[in-house]
């Protein structure tokens, strides 16, 4: 299919005309004589308010030595013009109607705030439908009421969600996973991928990159991607083609939350999505803990226990009172990053204000 440039303007033969008799210094009335013409038909032609006949045209040509094919090219050209300019300003217009509805159910400045938009309304709506694999709008919206009544955080008044932001937000990471290549899914590689990691952790050095860089050796896709407005995310795991895969906001940068959230995550991988490759799990913050489902539960104690296992942590308990000091010697010990077992610390005493030199940060 041919492509043609449509100018934002159509530009009438009698424009031209009239640079014409400027640049020769005739009048629209010597003209108007000279061809037989009225005045006022000929003023219409050069205002654009008439087209230009056949008839004119060659009386142009003989009045201008000027070719009638010149003059009836022009007209044909306004007329096409005219057409595409029409029909771009129709489509224009479609497309604002579906942008308009889009927007009621697509967060389309979170995808434009993370460069996935390039203010290309053809263009991001297309690159939407591709993201939300919906060959229409209509199974755009179907889609996204059908999540919206399956949510679970809506038990919680207290935990306010953007829905349409999370269900963006998630559509998004898989699609990033979609696009991502890893190695064959090993099912019983955890020990390999436990041991990696706690290398990662213990060293606290490119932490994010290696994470990516192990769990892909092992067949497990790893996103990053920034959490959008209004959604207290932290992970959502979700097996992508032949291979699970983990998408993280990484809300809070510090070492210990990303270690805590990793080993989740791998607890479904590990123990739920393989027995159901369709099951899906968004771990958002939940203030109401007594919510949690079984899962979720699960993947907490999976996370808990291969970060700092059960006979470490009884060690660490019959130490107490802690202080800094305490806690790197048992870290160093053990090859555990200090941080991981202060958090661990901090969350079991509910006391997250103690005063540490301890160095949480993500690096």
């Amino acid at each position: 299919m041919n492509e043609f440039i449509v100018p934002h303007l159509a530009t009438h033969p009698g424009e031209v005309l009239k640079d014409e008799l400027m640049a020769r210094n005739i009048s629209q009335k010597d003209l108007a004589a000279e061809i037989d013409m009225q005045q006022t038909m000929l003023n219409e032609i050069i205002k654009g308010k008439r087209p230009l006949s056949t008839d004119i045209a060659v009386l142009l040509e003989s009045a201008l030595d000027i070719p009638a094919d010149f003059w009836m090219n022009y007209q044909i050209q306004y007329d096409l013009d005219k057409s595409r300019i029409k029909e771009k300003n129709i489509q224009r217009l479609q497309l604002i109607e579906q942008w308009k509805l889009l927007k009621q159910y697509v967060p389309v400045n979170c995808f434009r705030k993370s460069g996935h938009l390039k203010s290309n309304l053809a263009e991001d709506i297309a690159f939407i439908k591709q993201i939300y694999e919906a060959n229409s709008l209509d199974a755009l919206v179907i889609e996204y009421v059908s999540y919206k009544s399956n949510t679970f955080f809506k038990k919680s008044e207290r935990l306010h969600v953007d829905e349409r932001n999370l269900f963006g937000w998630s559509k998004l990471v898989m699609w990033l996973a979609k696009n991502k290549q890893v190695n064959r899914f090993d099912p019983d590689s955890f020990q390999k991928v436990k041991s990696a990691l706690h290398s990662i952790f213990y060293r606290n050095s490119d932490v994010r990159e290696q994470t990516k860089d192990v769990l892909a050796l092992h067949g497990i896709k790893l996103i990053f991607l920034e959490k959008f407005d209004k959604t207290p995310v932290d992970g959502f795991s979700f097996w992508s083609n032949e291979n699970p895969a983990i998408g993280l906001t990484l809300r809070h940068k510090r070492i210990d939350n990303f270690a805590f959230t990793v080993f989740h995550e791998l607890g479904h991988v590990y123990i739920h999505m393989q027995k159901d490759q369709t099951t899906q799990f968004l771990d958002l913050e939940d203030p109401v803990t007594s919510s949690k489902s079984l899962e979720e539960s699960e993947a907490d104690i999976f996370a808990m226990n291969h970060l700092i296992s059960k006979e470490q942590w009884d060690e660490l308990r019959r130490s107490a009172p802690y202080n800094d000091n305490k806690i790197r010697s048992f870290a160093e010990t053990h090859k555990i990053n200090p941080a991981i077992i202060l958090g661990r610390l901090l969350f079991k005493q509910k006391n997250y204000a103690v005063k540490t030199t301890i160095d949480r940060s993500l690096y």
